[in-house]
């Protein structure tokens, strides 16, 4: 089983924007997490992180026949991302949204996700273990 895991804009920067928001869990750390999962569960990971849009939508199509699944945290391109949401929808696999900070509880204009409609399920304000619980749930869906 091959999952996808996207990561948005900045998110390269975890552990070190804005801690007291995101934590001090880098990103390199929450990988490893997934890698560690992933193998427990038995499936392969495809992970990105990029901060231009046109990449990871590019990984989307790209992997359209061959992905069973994706995690997507697309940053902040949650509140204006269409093309990414458009993307998404045209995927024929699963798609969960992550987050690591609850978006709901924090600046009004964060709250709405564009890209919620577009997706499966999402998993926010768990810190890092928003990715390994959304992983977790998609592998128990897909099998």
């Amino acid at each position: 089983m091959n999952i996808l895991v996207l990561h948005g804009p900045n998110l390269n920067l975890f552990g070190r924007r804005e801690p007291h928001i995101y934590g001090t869990t880098t990103l390199a750390e929450i990988n490893d997490s997934l890698q560690t999962l992933a193998a427990e569960l038995g499936v392969r990971l495809e992970i990105l992180q990029s901060n231009h849009e046109g990449v990871l939508i590019d990984k989307l199509h790209e992997r359209i026949d061959t992905a069973q699944g994706a995690l997507i945290n697309p940053a902040g391109l949650t509140q204006h991302g269409v093309p990414l949401h458009d993307a998404i929808k045209a995927m024929p696999f699963p798609v969960i949204e992550v987050h690591l900070s609850n978006i709901a509880a924090r600046e009004p204009w964060r709250a709405h996700s564009i890209i919620s409609p577009a997706v499966r399920g999402t998993v926010q304000g768990l810190g890092w273990r928003s990715y390994t619980c959304a992983l977790r749930g998609l592998v128990d869906l897909l099998r």
